[in-house]
């Protein structure tokens, strides 16, 4: 089977093409540096044919309101309108969990617009969505940092190894369209400022993490369970403690959800 993979050498989607080639699948990792864009259409249509699944990892390169609303909208449309030329069986998108949860943000309203143009598009698909990544753990704190001091709100959280969601990715792509969304998460769930302190003192990065119940994510007010999918989520096996001990263990520079084209 052809499995196109938008945004295939990034973090996650460089992942996502090593093992569904695993898997024995004939897979192409498109991108700009790999003469695919979304954006401007270059390269889409040849890139399509003969394809049965196309995964849309890619992530918007500027996080401005305005600028992440037309990525997404604008190589969403592109993709959709050269798959169904090319009769395309399963468009599979990567989100987020809690999307709607979070519409103060415009990412994320960014992101909202485009799982409704999959839903609406002719192409049977499936939503992923994820819950953040532990590779973002430092760009969290960065985000919230004040001085020496990072304060997190008390909420539940949820998150997973950039590998596990990778894998659940691959699974979602290798299975029939579920027209609908799935939802993934990590093993375990922590309170938002506790994962934050666990991941900097193993890191001994010696910023002190409050909790604060005015605190905001990425700018947003969180709720309790704003970033934690419900409880039919499919869950990884990586645990955060096994995550920290792996010596290649990556914290990119890049908004903590989806993966980086």
């Amino acid at each position: 089977m052809k499995i196109v993979v938008i945004g295939g050498t990034g973090l996650i989607g460089s992942k996502l093409v090593s093992k569904l080639r695993e898997q024995g699948h004939e897979v192409v990792a498109a991108a700009p540096n790999t003469g695919v864009n979304a954006i401007t259409g270059e390269g889409l249509a040849e890139v399509l044919k003969g394809a049965s699944v196309v995964v849309d990892v890619s992530n918007a390169p500027d996080w401005e309101d305005a600028a992440v609303l037309k990525f997404f909208e604008t190589s969403t449309r592109n993709l959709l309108t050269n798959e169904a030329a090319a009769k395309v069986g399963h468009h599979v998108a990567l989100s987020v969990v809690g999307t709607e949860r979070m519409l103060e943000s415009g990412y994320f309203r960014a992101k909202f617009a485009q799982e409704g143009l999959i839903k609406t598009s002719s192409i049977p698909y499936s939503i992923v969505r994820a819950t953040q990544f532990f590779e973002f753990l430092k760009g969290i704190a960065d985000y919230s940092t004040e001085g020496n001091k990072v304060r997190m709100p008390h909420v539940l959280f949820q998150p997973m190894a950039a590998d596990d969601v990778a894998s659940g990715v691959a699974r979602v792509a290798v299975g029939s369209p579920v027209n609908g969304t799935v939802e993934i998460g990590g093993p375990e769930k922590f309170r938002l400022d506790e994962f934050i302190r666990q991941g900097l003192a193993e890191r001994k990065d010696p910023r002190e993490v409050v909790a604060d119940p005015h605190a905001r994510y990425y700018g947003i007010e969180v709720k309790e369970r704003t970033l934690v999918p419900e409880n039919d989520a499919k869950l990884g096996k990586i645990r955060f403690e096994e995550w920290l001990a792996q010596p290649a263990a990556q914290v990119p520079k890049a908004h903590p959800q989806t993966d980086a084209a």
